[in-house]
Parts: structure tokens; sequence; C-alpha cells
């Protein structure tokens, strides 16, 4: 069961960063209202969306083959991690009862935030990657 745990949850977490990457470049106007909405405007650039969306699809193919892990997994945590800052309120009162502009359907990050450093940790017993097929760990 822990093969087809870690092997699902690789794949739908990078599968994840995958569609927000393909958003960002397809859809360029939600990833602006994203931007300035949860992450203080930074990254509103057209350009700058479609960049991020390159390097998250990137990141998210590499996540789903489990490919340079060593190396990829932190940089999915920070991504992961700054996702789940920009929607803090959601993660300490999912429900707004004492923060406004708080939405439940936003708790989830705190959820895939957990899910992306069991991965980080658990690497060396997920065998069903590139890495493993490869003979090293990335």
């Amino acid at each position: 069961m822990k093969r087809w745990g870690l092997f699902l949850l690789r794949v739908t977490t990078g599968w994840l960063l995958v569609m927000w990457g393909i958003d960002k470049l397809v859809n360029v106007e939600h990833g602006q209202a994203v931007a300035e909405r949860f992450y203080l405007g930074i990254g509103t650039l057209a350009v700058a969306q479609n960049a991020f969306g390159v390097i998250e699809i990137l990141l998210g193919a590499l996540v789903v083959l489990g490919f340079w892990r060593k190396r990829v997994y932190p940089v999915m945590f920070a991504i992961l991690a700054i996702t789940a800052l920009g929607v803090w309120k959601s993660i300490i009162d999912p429900w707004g009862w004492f923060l406004e502009g708080a939405n439940v359907l936003f708790y989830p990050s705190a959820i895939i935030l957990a899910g992306a450093l069991a991965l980080w940790g658990l690497m060396d017993e997920d065998k069903m990657t590139l890495d493993a097929v490869r003979g090293g760990g990335g």
C-alpha cells in the first residue's frame, strides 16, 4: 500500500503543478488576479505569469516522473509553502469565523503542503520513479 500511496501522492501533486502552470499560460488574466489577491501583486506581469507557468509545468513533470527528486522536491515544497502562506487565513480559520477573507476551499493547501513534505521525507521509499529505475536518488 505504501508503494502505491507514494506513487499516487507524487503523481497527483506533480500534476497539480502542471495544471497550475498550464493555467498561467492559457489564462494569464486568472494568474494575474491570483497574484494580485494572494501574493501582494508580485508576478502580475504577463511575461512573469508565462515564465512561472513554464517553470511549474517542468517542475510538475519532473515530480510526476520522479526524476531529480533531491533537487526538485525542495523547490516543489517551497512553491507549495508560498501558496499556503498566500491563503494562511483559510488554513487557520477555514470558515472565516475570525479572519476576514478566509475560504474553506483553500484549506487543502495545508494538506498539499503536508503531502509534499511526506514525499520529500519518504523519497528513499518511493521505488516507482525514474530515479529508482536509474539506480539513483536524484
